[in-house]
């Protein structure tokens, strides 16, 4: 087994559920106690989905919808599905340095902008052994 890398993790940051119709996720996740703290557009495929975090205390959800042309998959699902895992981070440039020097399977070739939260954040993307998806995010 190989030893473990110098990364700072924070925390979790959020986890990321694509679903069907963003309002009426997010009126379910307000039943369990979640408000809406961000809530923004995003481009994919040459369309605009929606993307919306609820917060309940230090737990934070991203749902987001994807655009028509993305939402068969999600419809053919026989079960949920967790998207993503996000981990918090400091410092997106260090972190995604030593990631990609480490020879981790990043998806991404530099971290992505996206116009969320008051000043943005950057996030990058990993794949671990069996396909999920491991996110480091830092809200700028």
């Amino acid at each position: 087994m190989e030893n473990a890398i110098n990364l700072v993790i924070n925390s979790i940051q959020h986890i990321g559920v694509p679903v069907t119709d963003v309002n009426r996720s997010q009126q379910f996740y307000n039943r369990l106690g979640f408000t809406n703290v961000m809530e923004a557009p995003f481009n994919d495929n040459g369309g605009q989905g929606t993307c919306v975090m609820m917060q309940r205390g230090n737990i934070l959800m991203e749902l987001y919808q994807l655009p028509e042309a993305g939402l068969t998959e999600i419809r053919n699902r026989s079960n949920g599905h967790i998207d993503h895992v996000a981990f918090d981070v400091s410092d997106i440039d260090e972190t995604f340095n030593i990631i990609k020097q480490a020879g981790f399977n990043v998806l991404e070739e530099a971290p992505v902008f996206l116009q969320f939260w008051k000043n943005g954040c950057k996030y990058f993307n990993i794949t671990g052994p069996d396909g999920e998806r491991l996110e480091f995010n830092q809200v700028l």
